[in-house]
């Protein structure tokens, strides 16, 4: 007998309220044509870790507990002088989670962090690439509540690009709206 792994809260959401509603919003014929999330992309930029080896190794373990996953160092592609960056040089971390894991965290995304940032109204609405991604960026990671402030080194920005398979930023939009993010007034 095979067993049946437990859903997320916000995956069960999607299965019931989401897909229902784009179903109807959008007229798809078959329920494989409603967009659904693909995976979420969490990355922080370290240009400092040029003279500070040690920033990589603080925000690999900010990011880890943050996500629940270890992180891939990412490196530069091509030299740039001015910056003093030579290709193959780490520049920054990410993190791709996929599954449930990638429910479990815009669940917490949505519900716990976005809420304690301070002032504020809500994510904009036009941070869409045209093609139905989102992405969202935080100023520190000290907004997770999982992250203990006294061993935070600094705060570091962090960026979060949500990957859909809609067409449109339009249907990308609605179904995010379903799922709870809280856009804007506008």
């Amino acid at each position: 007998m095979v067993e049946q792994r437990a859903r997320a809260r916000l995956e069960e959401r999607y299965l019931t309220e989401a897909v229902p509603a784009l179903m109807k919003d959008f007229a798809y014929a078959n329920i494989m044509q409603v967009p659904r999330l693909e995976k979420v992309v969490v990355n922080i930029g370290l240009g400092e870790a040029i003279q500070n080896p040690k920033a990589m190794e603080a925000a690999e373990r900010d990011l880890a507990i943050i996500t629940g996953q270890h992180a891939v160092i990412t490196r530069a592609k091509r030299s740039i002088a001015s910056f003093k960056v030579r290709a193959g040089m780490p520049i920054g971390i990410m993190v791709t989670l996929r599954g449930r894991r990638m429910y479990e965290f815009l669940d917490r995304l949505l519900n716990a962090v976005l809420p304690r940032i301070r002032d504020f109204r809500g994510v904009s609405r036009s941070s869409f690439d045209g093609r139905g991604n989102y992405s969202l960026g935080m100023k520190d990671q000290l907004v997770f509540p999982e992250i203990d402030y006294d061993k935070v080194d600094r705060p570091r920005g962090l960026e979060v690009t949500v990957v859909t398979t809609a067409g449109t930023d339009e249907e990308s939009r609605r179904l995010l709206e379903l799922l709870g993010m809280p856009f804007t007034r506008g």
